[in-house]
């Protein structure tokens, strides 16, 4: 009898504490990510105390929430929703993705668009009206997939980070998360200002 072998197990779920072997495994998946050079700030891999004492924190900052990607049970990725500062009322429709990875042999399970969509959802029930991130011109997967997720890149920016001697271009981009409210003028759209400067 032929053995019918089971797709693995893959899901995206939000992480409230660890438990098990979750802070081993994320910064696994992590030193990969980092290794791989998608390394949300790092360029190599920091002491494992130092990472760990990174995702405790990540946990223990209000406003943030943490989303992890499971492939049969392991923690192989992440996305966090940061949400803008009580200061910050000027900006306080917009929420980022940040700290977006899959380890890369944990990838082309879907997990890296659950995950987006995980912290999208998220920011749509908080009552968000834009998600927006950042992200290396070297993450080419990364940067096909926010596109064909409906972002929008609005601006880049030609020294966003420097790795071994060589300045990389990031990208900026938004998306909208309630398109009924319609979408920001564009630049040919943008009201001149005043001749004297001052705002009217």
């Amino acid at each position: 009898m032929t053995e019918i072998s089971r797709p693995p197990s893959a899901l995206v779920e939000k992480l409230e504490q660890f438990r098990g072997s979750d802070m081993h495994d994320l910064c696994d998946a992590a030193d990969h990510a980092i290794t791989d050079g998608g390394g949300f700030g790092w360029l190599v891999p920091p002491q494992r105390d130092v990472m760990e004492r990174y995702w405790r924190g990540v946990l223990a900052v209000p406003g943030r929430s943490l989303f992890v990607a499971r492939l049969e049970g392991l923690i192989v990725g992440s996305a966090q929703l940061m949400r803008p500062p009580p200061n910050n009322e000027a900006g306080a429709f917009a929420a980022t993705l940040t700290t977006f990875f899959i380890a890369p042999w944990a990838r082309g399970h879907g997990l890296a668009r659950q995950l987006i969509q995980s912290v999208e959802d998220e920011a749509r029930e908080d009552g968000y009206d834009v998600l927006q991130l950042d992200v290396r011109e070297t993450q080419y997967a990364a940067l096909q997939l926010y596109r064909r997720m409906g972002f929008v890149q609005w601006g880049a920016n030609p020294i966003y980070a420097k790795v071994d001697g060589r300045f990389l271009t990031g990208y900026y981009f938004y998306k909208m998360l309630d398109e009924a409210r319609g979408l920001p003028p564009g630049p040919a759209d943008i009201p001149t200002p005043p001749a004297d400067g001052a705002p009217k």
